[in-house]
């Protein structure tokens, strides 16, 4: 058989259900070799959005998602999408087509050394030099990928290696187990909560990633202690709970920074870095920490660990909880920042303000999901309010891209979660500079006959930077644009569009939509004046 056509069957002893992507030129002996796959091909508008689909196929279901492009343009804008999968700790295995090999020694149509290219933004990547390797390569691909942390693989493929004959059979794919902590190290955390007089919880996406949330319930409900949420780690702790502080994450004074300043020890879980700068939550560097991860912490001033409890989350909470007796814990040093936060969801409920403001369109779009339906946020000013103010009752129904934070990532990811969770309600919410980015995926939904709903935020601008603009120089620039005719844009697509022309028409056009189970876009002008009397009200924070 041919190394494409191997290739392909190691992705099928993978389980690899679909790989995104756009077919080229050097990349058409793989293209033919998944002709006759039970692995379905997802055709995308644009290679960074197929990354996207298959970063957050990895997120959702656990195992990597799979992406191609073609060498030169194609291999390049696959690369954003491939960074972001990586730095947000999504599973991911991207493959590239690449140039025949006897023209990597010169400059070459098209060519780059794409081993260079994408060393920095994954885990791991090689060349298929040989056919022989294939069933290497594959198999450790995605067993990097799928490793803690996990993140991006990336497999290059010349076009001579592809058509070349190979007698070689795929590789069986293996477990491996992590290691968990020592009982005396669970003893000495155990030593250092009941020392605390104020211990605060920092839950992270590891909880997601390890789907260690029951554990680490069963833990917060033993020993009372307050939880605090990462953007990615919103729902470890159901927004119902008592115990749940919400979410933290937006730069700057927030409610929840005076948790983190009252804050004696903190005990960071399944946290990643690269989310929450530890500057913005321990200042002054002097409140100690409990780092419960899967691997060791990064080094950073901000991050002074006392005690490291290393292995898998699930079976280091089980036990941490096991050593701990049921206790009622004093919590009313933090539960004024619950109820403030709360208060400012209950505030906008009745709001007719138009156009909307941001609060207002939160408050009608979580009362319209259900526990288990998922929101996708794209990157702008919306990404702000959607994470303080859309709370989660499970992991991995709020998907907010916070390490890399590339815009444009919501349609696409909202059409692959729609494919990992066909029973659940999906819907992206972007603005009208992120939709742009890969707002042509709307073909890909329909195509596919995805029942996705869109919420466009609609500003004309560049929100976000507007607020940091106003915020340091009291003035904007350069963040205006214009826009098509959103409704006709989405109808010529194929989907079904709705105008939101009066606040209280939001709740029952979303439900509308979401009773449709057809592609759905909608145009919701929002009010970004919000956005400065947030931050003054924020500077108005006393702890």
């Amino acid at each position: 058989m041919k190394v494409a056509e191997l290739l392909v069957k190691c992705l099928e002893r993978e389980g690899v259900e679909y790989v995104f992507g756009v077919p080229g030129e050097e990349n058409i002996d793989v293209m033919d070799a998944l002709y006759d796959s039970n692995i379905e091909f997802i055709v995308t508008r644009h290679e960074t959005s197929a990354a996207f689909m298959a970063g957050t196929y990895g997120r959702l279901t656990g195992k990597p998602g799979v992406c191609l492009a073609t060498l030169g343009p194609g291999a390049t804008n696959l690369l954003t999408g491939v960074a972001n999968a990586n730095m947000d700790h999504c599973p991911l295995v991207a493959i590239t087509g690449q140039a025949d090999l006897s023209r990597h020694h010169k400059i070459s149509h098209q060519h780059y050394d794409l081993i260079s290219m994408y060393e920095p933004v994954t885990k791991w990547n090689a060349q298929i030099k040989t056919g022989k390797i294939t069933p290497e390569v594959v198999r450790k691909a995605f067993q990097v990928a799928s490793q803690e942390k996990w993140g991006a693989t990336h497999i290059d493929l010349p076009e001579d290696i592809a058509e070349m004959e190979v007698d070689e059979s795929p590789l069986e794919p293996t477990e491996h187990p992590m290691s968990v902590a020592s009982n005396h190290t669970i003893e000495q955390a155990k030593q250092l909560i009941e020392k605390a007089k104020h211990p605060l919880i920092l839950a992270g996406n590891g909880l997601a990633r390890q789907k260690a949330t029951p554990e680490l319930r069963a833990f917060v409900e033993k020993t009372k202690l307050p939880v605090v949420h990462s953007f990615m780690g919103k729902g470890s702790v159901s927004w119902k709970n008592e115990l749940s502080l919400l979410t933290a994450g937006i730069g700057g004074q927030d409610y929840i920074t005076c948790g983190f300043s009252g804050a004696d020890l903190i005990i960071s879980i399944g946290f990643d870095m690269a989310e929450y700068p530890p500057k913005n939550w321990n200042p002054d560097s002097q409140t100690p920490l409990i780092h419960i991860d899967t691997e060791e912490a990064e080094t950073d001033a901000h991050y002074p660990v006392e005690l490291s409890v290393i292995g898998d989350l699930k079976t280091n909470l089980q036990k941490l909880e096991a050593v701990f007796e049921p206790k009622e814990r004093d919590v009313n040093w933090v539960m004024n920042v619950r109820s403030q936060v709360l208060d400012e969801f209950e505030t906008y409920k009745e709001d007719n303000h138009f156009p909307l403001k941001p609060q207002k369109i939160i408050t009608d779009l979580r009362s319209v999901l259900n526990e288990n339906d998922i929101a996708i946020s794209d990157v702008g000013a919306h990404k702000m309010w959607m994470a303080r103010m859309y709370h989660s009752y499970e992991p991995d129904t709020c998907l907010i891209s916070n390490g890399l934070a590339s815009m444009g990532v919501a349609v696409p990811s909202a059409i692959a979660a729609k494919l990992a969770h066909p029973e659940r309600n999906v819907v992206a919410v972007c603005g009208d500079g992120s939709f742009q980015m890969t707002g042509a995926e709307l073909e890909t939904a329909k195509r596919l006959n995805v029942p996705i709903v869109v919420l466009m935020w609609r500003d004309n601008g560049y929100g976000l930077i507007e607020w940091h603009q106003m915020k340091k120089f009291n003035r904007a620039s350069y963040i205006k644009f214009g826009n098509p005719d959103y409704l006709k844009l989405a109808q010529s697509y194929g989907f079904e569009a709705m105008e939101i022309t009066k606040a209280e028409d939001l709740k029952p056009t979303l439900e509308k939509a979401i009773a449709m189970k057809k592609p759905v876009f909608m145009d919701c002008p929002v009010d970004y004046s919000e956005n400065m009397k947030l931050t003054e009200k924020l500077g108005e924070i006393i702890c």
